[in-house]
C-alpha cells in the first residue's frame, strides 16, 4: 500500500471512531461552557469544550509525530 492511501485509511478510521464515541460522550455541554439566553436569542460559547478538544488533538498529533 502506498503512503497516501495508508494515511487516508488511518484518518478515516480516526474520524469513524470519533463519530462512534460521540454518541456516548456528551462533549458539547461541559461545565464552564458559556450560555447566555435573552429573549429569543441564545449565545453559546464552548470554551471548556474547545480547551478539551485542543488537548486531545495535541496529544494525538504528538504521538503520531513521535512514532512516525
Amino acid at each position: 500500500m502506498s503512503g497516501i492511501s495508508k494515511w487516508l485509511m488511518v484518518i478515516g478510521a480516526i474520524i469513524f471512531a470519533i463519530g462512534f464515541l460521540s454518541q456516548f460522550i456528551n462533549i458539547g455541554k461541559l461545565p464552564g461552557d458559556i450560555v447566555i439566553r435573552k429573549g429569543n436569542t441564545t449565545f453559546y460559547f464552548p470554551i471548556v469544550t474547545s480547551i478539551l478538544l485542543s488537548v486531545i488533538l495535541s496529544a494525538i498529533f504528538y504521538f503520531i509525530g513521535r512514532f512516525r
